[in-house]
């Protein structure tokens, strides 16, 4: 969009992290990021904001250099940053050229250096006058193929019937250098006024064998369509795979304009989901004070669609919106974005990220801002976040409004501070009490906990991961009263190390870390 000025239930708990936050940029007014981390040197990422902000660190993320970023097609927002087999960083954007047409193009600019030159850029989608907006990207990492999918407008912001947008998609061969003739490859048009009737947010992903999926938002719902020969050829029709309650453009208090186009991923680790597509989305579908972020999959290459499972694990009727997911693809856990109101009445906003280490099925929320802000419609705050992971190392990436002033940040997060982080509960309901003794421990440990009305009880104890490992109380009926239960960890023949002891009581949990030393 262009720039305007028994599984385990451990997903009803909250992380809270000692706040690691990094200010990326503060120059420029920068907004909607976007930010990539190199697998073959994961100390080297590269982030881009609206409008011709570029970022490079050569520290995982500690430290950053900024720079403006140039071309001689202009350069003029909807950042995107991808890096490819060889180590070399590509910027997408739009274009904005002197001799020429606004956002004409899609342009592609690439650094072999770690960002300290960019080749002037090449390009694709030029179509008389035609606009070419919301570009997003894809490395084939079996062949360094590089894909790109976006929405064409006949005329943007037309509400002329005859003028119609369309999803293109366009590869190159040869490290960027050219460009495919773009093809379309939707059936089902939209309108040109970019709100819920247009066919908009085209993110492609790449699967095990090659594979190309993109799915998008339209009038029709979520859209799905694939490629199972390197973009040569599609599906003739795309599939709708799910609704979208209330459409992918919404209002939330605060924000200029707020959208829940899809992000789309594949799995292509050595996990048990390698070849899993994942589709991330926002959408109202519980009220209009109520935006959620929801997951859909599929494990048969988009033939058949999970129902969609709530990313947000709270039980607040408040907003979660601008989401984006990753996958860390030597481990295959996803990683999420979003931002959060959960523990607010207002319209203050915190930086969530949460995590599923079992392919969408469970989710841990994490909050990662240092605090929140409160953001202001007058300012544009951009589209989206973003956020890129690799062999455990998490780089999030969002805006930030403080006095007026925008930002970008992100958070110096390890999947191993995830997971032994200090935590809350998100129930209000203080009558949730429940301790344990020692900890850490040797081999016993105690849990106590009141019952303050008959009910049922659930005690667990799960690995690090979230997994169960024994149900020490299972559907037990409980009365009034203080209760104390000893757990044997060696018993449990687990080894030294970090666990977590779950206690489900009056549809509310709460959870404690345990330490075996």
């Amino acid at each position: 969009m262009k720039y305007i000025v028994s599984s385990c239930l451990l997903l009803m708990h909250f992380f809270t992290i000692n706040a690691q936050n990094v200010l990326i940029g503060i120059q420029n007014n920068p907004n909607e990021p976007s930010i990539a981390i190199n697998p073959k040197s994961p100390n080297v990422l590269i982030a881009g904001a609206n409008i011709n902000n570029c970022y490079v660190s050569l520290d995982t993320g500690r430290t950053w250099k900024s720079q403006i970023l140039t071309s001689s097609y202009g350069v003029w927002g909807d950042p995107n940053i991808i890096v490819d087999t060889s180590g070399h960083f590509y910027f997408f954007h739009l274009s904005n050229p002197p001799q020429g047409s606004w956002i004409d193009r899609i342009v592609c600019q690439k650094t072999t250096d770690n960002g300290i030159t960019w080749h002037d850029g090449s390009f694709t989608g030029l179509n008389g006058q035609k606009d070419q907006d919301k570009h997003w990207s894809a490395v084939d990492r079996r062949n360094n193929n590089l894909y790109v999918s976006w929405t064409q407008f006949d005329t943007y912001g037309s509400s002329n019937p005859k003028d119609s947008s369309n999803i293109l998609f366009s590869k190159s061969t040869d490290a960027g250098a050219t460009w495919s003739t773009p093809r379309k490859i939707n059936k089902f048009a939209g309108d040109c006024i970019d709100s819920d009737n247009t066919v908009e947010g085209a993110v492609p992903a790449i699967g095990p064998n090659g594979e190309i999926y993109i799915s998008w938002a339209g009038p029709l719902g979520l859209m799905f369509n694939k490629s199972l020969d390197e973009g040569n050829t599609w599906l003739y029709y795309e599939s709708v795979i799910g609704t979208i309650p209330g459409g992918w453009d919404f209002d939330v208090p605060g924000i200029y304009r707020a959208n829940g186009l899809p992000v789309t991923a594949c799995d292509v680790s050595s996990s048990p989901n390698r070849g899993t597509i994942y589709i991330n989305w926002a959408d109202q579908r519980n009220g209009s004070n109520n935006t959620d972020i929801w997951l859909t999959k599929s494990k048969d290459g988009g033939n058949s669609w999970a129902s969609p499972k709530k990313v947000n694990i709270d039980n607040t009727t408040t907003h979660q919106f601008f989401t984006w997911m990753t996958i860390d693809q030597t481990t295959g856990y996803l990683y999420f974005v979003f931002y959060d109101r959960r523990n607010y009445t207002d319209d203050q906003t915190d930086v969530y990220l949460a995590v599923s280490v079992d392919g969408g099925e469970t989710f841990t929320n994490h909050r990662i801002s240092a605090s929140p802000f409160v953001p202001t419609k007058n300012v544009f705050f951009g589209d989206y976040t973003n956020i890129t992971a690799h062999n455990g190392i998490i780089r999030p990436i969002w805006t930030r409004l403080n006095m007026g002033q925008l930002s970008v940040w992100t958070h110096l997060t390890t999947l191993n501070e995830l997971l032994t982080s200090d935590h809350e509960i998100i129930s209000n309901d203080n009558d949730l009490s429940f301790e344990n003794y020692p900890n850490p421990s040797k081999n016993l440990t105690y849990v106590s906990f009141k019952v303050r009305h008959k009910t049922k009880i659930n005690l667990s104890v799960l690995n690090a991961q979230g997994n169960l490992i024994k149900k020490m109380i299972q559907n037990e009926t409980r009365t009034y009263g203080k209760y104390i239960e000893q757990i044997n960890l060696d018993e449990l023949n687990i080894p030294n190390g970090l666990y977590f002891i779950k206690l489900e009581m009056n549809h509310k949990i709460k959870v404690i870390r345990q330490i075996k030393i």
